[in-house]
């Protein structure tokens, strides 16, 4: 794999070397986690994928980082810090551009995902700017409200796909917050898939199975 200079830090893992059309899959931890806890998932991805997984840019404590920083108010409400948010946004935009230039993958075979705020992120950067990827992968996440006003025109969406899975007993993000995705993305031309998988804020064998099913049709060369 090409050695990558990009504005924010990470692990790699290369597409098999006799690919034709390689395809870029961004991974986005959830909150106090770090570039670690997806990278596993990695070589179990197609092998058209190069696979970048990111680390955060704000810390919360040794090993521990953050998309943005939230808190939990009285009625259960999170207020997040909505100047960090845009800014990790930015900079996760402007690292799939710098990464797909370097590795020679062009927007239409950029996915970007993530598991909790890893996930936010994939989704609202799939919202906001879908000139810049085909697809979106969101694990256990939520549609941001702060996003909504900055959603692009229905017609950018054509041609575009999106994952959304969670756990049926999530006890951190509801169930309802994938239901909510699912209901916006239904209003855009953009081809929606996943289901509610049994278990709690954590991706099960069955739930990986069935995004990796994904990933491999939306990747497949009949597709591209």
């Amino acid at each position: 794999m090409t050695q990558l200079h990009l504005p924010l830090k990470f692990l790699a893992h290369g597409a098999q070397p006799d690919v034709r059309e390689p395809w870029l899959l961004v991974l986005m931890h959830g909150v106090g986690s770090n570039e670690q806890d997806l990278f596993g998932l990695a070589r179990m991805m197609p092998p058209q994928f190069n696979v970048l997984s990111l680390r955060a840019p704000y810390v919360l404590s040794p090993d521990a980082y953050a998309w943005f920083e939230f808190q939990i108010l009285p009625d259960g409400e999170r207020r997040i810090d909505e100047e960090q948010e845009r800014e990790s946004r930015f900079l996760v935009g402007e690292m799939i551009a710098s990464a797909g230039k370097q590795l020679g993958v062009p927007p239409e075979r950029v996915v970007v995902g993530g598991f909790s705020q890893g996930g936010i992120m994939a989704l609202s950067l799939l919202l906001t700017k879908p000139e810049s990827v085909r697809a979106a992968m969101v694990w256990h996440s939520r549609l941001l409200s702060q996003v909504l006003p900055h959603v692009a025109a229905p017609e950018a969406f054509e041609g575009k796909a999106l994952w959304v899975s969670h756990g049926s007993a999530d006890n951190v993000i509801p169930p309802s917050a994938a239901q909510a995705t699912r209901e916006f993305a239904r209003t855009l031309p953009v081809a929606l898939s996943g289901a509610d998988f049994p278990g709690a804020h954590e991706i099960r064998p069955a739930e990986l199975q069935a995004t990796l099913a994904w990933l491999q049709s939306l990747s497949a060369p009949t597709s591209s």
